[in-house]
This record gives structure tokens, sequence and C-alpha cells, in this order.
């Protein structure tokens, strides 16, 4: 008699299922209904992207502590929320050929070609960039909130979230500049600012007021940081080149 074995530790099998990781005998195949089946999952069950949205729009300080030290089983996993916002985000400039980003870029376009492409690539590559300025932002946190007890892969966590909300409240400002011609772009950014200080400052203690404004800070000065040295980065790639 021939002996399967488990294809994920390799046990012999007795039945559909391994009985030492509970691995199935036999994967069912992918069809119109697996598919189906994981969308739902993805945006619309308890656990899914729409749930994820929500409490990071009515409670994102407290759901994101609840995420890190008590229950993880019901949010979408952040770099995976940054990377499905920032989709959504790219889908919805392609489509009415307006971007946020490009509209900050534009504004920066220097006589350098090293850095236009460093800016570039950030236009071309939102979700990537999120993640890189994620890093950056995680850092200030971390310096202002140094007694909080979180290490910087948590502030990590945090701002990948913040990020993922931004991309999604910059995609709300395009659909309605592109569908009503209204230029929300700088009232956008405004807006993730406004939201960003408000998570930051909740997520350590929304009763300390000082908390909000050490938030804000930490966000400029992200924004600034990542700024000079994509500058400096650039300007000094182009002077080596020209010599």
């Amino acid at each position: 008699m021939q002996i399967n074995y488990c294809k994920h530790c390799n046990e012999p099998l007795h039945g559909n299922y391994c009985s030492n990781c509970g691995h199935p005998a036999k994967l069912k195949r992918i069809d119109s209904h697996y598919i189906t089946h994981e969308i739902k999952d993805v945006f619309f069950t308890n656990s899914g992207f729409l749930y994820t949205i929500k409490k990071l729009f009515t409670s994102p300080g407290k759901s994101i502590r609840q995420y890190l030290s008590e229950d993880r089983s019901r949010f979408v996993k952040p770099i995976t929320f940054v990377v499905i916002a920032s989709l959504i985000y790219t889908f919805i400039s392609h489509l009415f050929h307006i971007g946020i980003d490009a509209y900050t870029m534009e504004q920066s376009e220097t006589e350098f070609p090293t850095l236009n492409l460093f800016l570039n690539w950030m236009i071309d590559n939102h979700g990537y960039a999120s993640i890189l300025i994620g890093f950056f932002m995680a850092f200030w946190v971390k310096l202002f909130f140094r007694k909080s007890g979180h290490n910087l892969f948590e502030i990590f966590v945090l701002n990948c979230y913040i990020s993922g909300i931004s991309s999604l409240i910059f995609s709300v400002a395009l659909i309605i500049q592109g569908l009503f011609h209204l230029n929300l772009i700088n009232f956008s950014i405004f807006i993730v600012l406004v939201y960003y200080t408000w998570t930051t400052g909740q997520f350590f203690d929304k009763r300390q007021g000082v908390n909000y404004i050490k938030a804000f800070f930490s966000y400029v000065l992200s924004i600034a940081t990542l700024s000079f040295l994509l500058t400096f980065v650039g300007i000094f790639i182009d002077i080596i080149i020209k010599q």
C-alpha cells in the first residue's frame, strides 16, 4: 500500500488532513469561487480592508495599540495595507491623469537630473515611497517618544497604517477633483497632516496635549529630513558626473 506524505511537514498521511500540522492532504483547485472568496476576505469581512479603514478612522491610535499588543487577527497587515491603499491611489491617479505626488514634485523640479530622477521614482512608486517615508517618520517619532517603550519597528507599523490612510485621503481628493474640477490638493495635504498628528498623539496618550505637538514636529522633520537627503545625494551625484 502506497503511503502519502504531507507536503508541508513530510509526515505520513492518514485521512484528509495531516495529524501533525493540520495541512490538507490535497489542496482544492483555484477557481472562480476561490478568487471570489479571497476578495471577500480581504475587503468585506470583519477582518478585512474595510474593517481596518473603519477602525483607523474612528479610533486609530487605540486600534493600532490593540494590533501591536492584543489582537492581530482582524486587521490587514500594515505593509499589505500600505500596498493596497497605494494601488488604489495609483489607479485613481492614472484614471483622472492627476496626482498629489506629481503636483508636489512639480513644485520642486530642479536643474539636477539625478535629483529629478529620485523625485520621479517616488511619483511612480507610491507604495515603496510610502514605506521609505515611514522609516524616516519612525526615526523621528522614536526620538520624540523615546520614553514610551515602543521600539522602532512598532512605530514603523504605526506609520504604515497612517501612510495607508493618507493614500486613501488623497484618493478621495483626486476623485472629487477629477469629477468636479475642484482643486483639493493643498487641502488634502493639510488633512493628512492633521490625521497624522491626531493618530500619533492618540497612539501614545491622547490625554497629554504635548504628544500632539511632538507628533506634529515629528511629521515636519521627517519630510524635511527626507527632502534634504534626496537633495544632497542627488546634487552630489550630479556634481561627480559633471566632473
